[in-house]
Order: structure tokens, then C-alpha cells, then sequence
């Protein structure tokens, strides 16, 4: 059997095993070594692939195992060549927590908390941004720009000044001041943009052309889709190579969920997991949710959705580039998609938080609403493992409760 290759033998120093990009719609094979967006034939998301028939000969889950506490410990299935490239401010590796006090009250033992909101920045966007951020920097971008709801653009705006890159951020003039505040201390330029991300992804892209920047827009590069399939490494870790039986996960631009779909069939080629795989829940907004209309309409793509409006920024995308992907995974997986309110998400948020110590964002809370409405439906079932997804801090949120006249309220808001 040959020998496992080392982290620093191949490839400039990582061991990455990454051989091309792939068109998500159309399949057209690419060189991956060169900045690039969308397909250029059909303008759909590329996706990073791996000679993963050597990875199963060389690479073992032991080596993964004894690594640092960080998203780089997968380093070989990531698509940075050389080691000096690797931005990390200690993304990834959050805990996952058995929810055993909410659990209790509501009567249900095997259900996880995947705890995003202690990544850097306060949100799972530094996982993909850390990855993607470092990919541009390594290909020889010097400036980027990215249209988002806030999160993703404090995590862009770290990254790019651990690199020392120019940070471009475009995000609606409504987004709530943390979020602004965080990308200005962080050295980005900040644009605020009358409208919604889509709106601020046409002012962002005007930026692109002019200027030259490089364009880091949900599923918009290939890279950044990396970062978040590490949820899924880290979920087949933590269940000791095994993965549970539903993810509950908030869908926006859907990167986590594509993401973590593609880490599992990595998994299986490296012959890591078996072909058991979780079933899929896609949570949104009642104010803002095409993929839940689309996914119970049986379409291929989702419509985009007028006049969206939610409390959840995250989760306030009308048009997703990955809409298709994400409603393959959902029927890939057997799985669902669910549209809860905003109030729904501030009374589940206070139940986690008084039971688990956790505050969740709303998009985060929204998980536990979907839950407690399959489980009702039957569609769950009694010892069944369920992960949850918080996908951010609570505290850029904080609005959403100071202005509130007591628990459960949105009077004021």
C-alpha cells in the first residue's frame, strides 16, 4: 500500500488533492488554478473536485483526527495548494452540543445543537470566506467584493485584512448597525444599498466590472462552497464516522447545505462513512421563502420571491444562483423544506437560550420551529438524531429583544 503523503510534500506544502472545477448544470471540466466565477457556457456554480481515487489510497481519517482544532485540518480535501496561503482565525470545529435541557422539554433525547455562532466573526460565514478568501489570495487577487445580509460581509472583510487585500462590501441600507460596524472597524469600504442582497448584488457587480475586484458572491466562485462542507467532515467526526438521520439547517443563498451534501459523497469515494445519509430540512421564512414554495411546487428552480421581508437577514435571499442545487439535495436526501414566522423565530430563540444557554440568531431559532412542526407531522420520529444548526451569535441581533415589550414579542421591533 503506498505510503500517506505528508502535509508539506505536494503541492507547495498542503497536500491538497484538488485536480479541476466542474460546472454544477452543464458538467463542463475546468482548470481550477485561475481566478474564475461562473461557468462560462452556461453561467452556473462551479464546483471544486479532488482525485479522490488517490485521496482513499494515501489519506486517512487518523491523520485528520490528530490535527488542530480548525476547518485546515482537512486541508487535503481544501483547495489551497500551498500552506502560506491558509488564512485562519480559528474557524471551524464548533462544538456540538447534546441538547439535553431543551431535549426534556420537549420530550425528545436525541436532538444536537451545532453551535456556528462561536466562529470568528459570530457566524459559519468564516468557513467559507476563510477558505475562499485564502483560494483569491493564492490565485492573485488583490481586491474583492461581496453583496451581503452582514454576516458574510464582516467574515470577507477578516479575512481580506488578514491578507491584506481591499474588502468592497455591499449590503442593504436596513441591515442591522452591528454588522456595518464590524466591517468598517475591519477595514472594508462599506456600501449601503437601497433594496435587498439582489439589489446589492447589481451594485456590487457594477464594482466587479469597473474596477476589477474580484467577485466573492454566494456560489458566484467555487471556493467558498469548500469552507462550509466542512460541517459536514465535522459532523461524520463528531458521530464517529457515522452521520445522524436529519439536519435542520436556514437557507439563504443555501451554501451550507449544498456544501454539506458534497462532503458526504467525498466521504463515501474515500470510503470514510457508508451511503447512509441524513435527511435534509431547508428552513426559511415565511416572509422570504422560494425554495420552500419551489420544493413543494416540484420545481426545478425556484421563482424569485417579491417583496421579501423578514426579520432574519440571512434568510432574506428572493433569488438564490444555487436554487437547483439546493433542491437536489432535498429530494436527494428524502427531505423537506419548511417556511416559519418571524415571531415563531424570537420565542423559539428565548427557549434555547433558557435552556441550552445558547442565543441563537433568528435563522438559527428558525431550525427549532421546523423541528417541533415535523415532529408533530410524524414526519421525525422518537429516537431519531437531529442537528439543529445555529448558524450565528444572537448579540448582532440584539435589537430584535431590547426593543421588544417582553419575551416572545415583536412590539416595537
Amino acid at each position: 500500500m503506498p505510503e500517506e503523503r505528508g502535509a508539506d510534500e505536494t503541492y507547495g506544502g498542503t497536500g491538497s488533492y484538488l485536480s479541476h472545477v466542474e460546472c454544477s448544470l452543464c458538467g463542463r471540466r475546468l482548470e481550477a488554478d485561475r481566478l474564475q466565477n461562473l461557468c462560462p457556457d452556461c453561467s452556473r456554480p462551479l464546483l471544486a473536485r479532488y482525485d479522490l481515487e488517490r485521496a482513499s489510497r494515501e489519506l486517512r481519517r487518523e491523520t485528520i483526527t490528530a490535527r488542530g482544532p480548525n476547518l485546515w485540518r482537512y486541508r487535503e480535501l481544501l483547495p489551497v495548494r500551498s500552506a502560506e496561503n491558509e488564512l485562519c482565525l480559528g474557524e471551524g470545529f464548533t462544538p456540538l452540543i447534546r441538547a439535553a435541557r431543551l431535549g426534556e422539554t420537549l420530550r425528545f433525547d436525541t436532538l444536537f445543537i451545532k453551535e456556528e455562532g462561536l466562529n470568528p466573526t459570530g457566524s459559519f460565514k468564516a468557513r467559507g470566506l476563510a477558505v475562499a478568501v485564502s483560494r483569491a489570495l493564492e490565485l492573485g487577487a488583490r481586491s474583492v467584493s461581496i453583496p451581503s445580509a452582514g454576516n458574510a460581509a464582516g467574515a470577507m472583510s477578516a479575512y481580506a485584512a488578514m491578507a491584506g487585500m481591499e474588502a468592497h462590501v455591499f449590503m442593504p441600507r436596513d441591515v442591522p448597525l452591528p454588522f456595518v460596524a464590524e466591517c468598517r472597524v475591519l477595514g472594508a469600504e462599506v456600501n449601503l444599498v437601497e433594496g435587498v442582497i439582489t439589489d446589492c448584488g447589481k451594485a456590487a457587480a457594477e464594482g466587479v466590472r469597473e474596477f476589477g475586484r474580484f467577485d466573492m458572491s454566494t456560489l458566484k466562485e467555487p471556493y467558498r462552497l469548500e469552507g462550509k462542507k466542512t460541517m459536514g467532515y465535522e459532523l461524520a467526526e463528531a458521530f464517529n464516522w457515522t452521520l445522524p438521520d436529519v439536519i435542520v439547517y436556514p437557507t439563504g443563498g443555501g451554501t451550507g447545505l449544498i456544501g454539506m451534501w458534497k462532503a458526504f459523497d467525498e466521504m463515501q469515494m474515500l470510503g470514510w462513512i457508508d451511503d447512509h445519509r441524513p435527511r435534509m430540512v431547508s428552513v426559511q421564512s415565511e416572509g422570504c421563502a422560494p425554495i420552500v414554495r419551489a420544493f413543494h411546487d416540484g420545481l426545478e428552480f425556484a421563482e424569485p420571491w417579491p417583496a421579501p421581508s423578514t426579520i432574519a437577514d440571512g434568510l432574506r435571499v428572493p433569488s438564490a444562483v444555487g436554487d437547483f442545487l439546493m433542491l437536489r439535495v432535498l429530494r436527494e436526501s428524502r427531505g423537506t423544506a419548511v417556511a416559519v414566522s418571524d415571531q415563531q423565530m424570537l420565542e423559539a430563540a428565548e427557549l434555547i437560550g433558557r435552556t441550552e444557554g445558547i442565543f441563537a440568531c433568528p435563522e438559527g431559532a428558525a431550525t427549532l420551529v421546523a423541528f417541533r412542526r415535523l415532529r408533530e407531522q410524524g414526519w421525525i420520529s422518537s429516537g431519531e438524531s437531529v442537528i439543529l444548526f445555529n448558524t450565528g451569535s444572537g448579540l448582532k441581533y440584539a435589537h430584535l429583544w431590547s426593543c421588544s415589550d417582553g419575551p416572545g414579542t415583536l412590539t416595537g421591533a
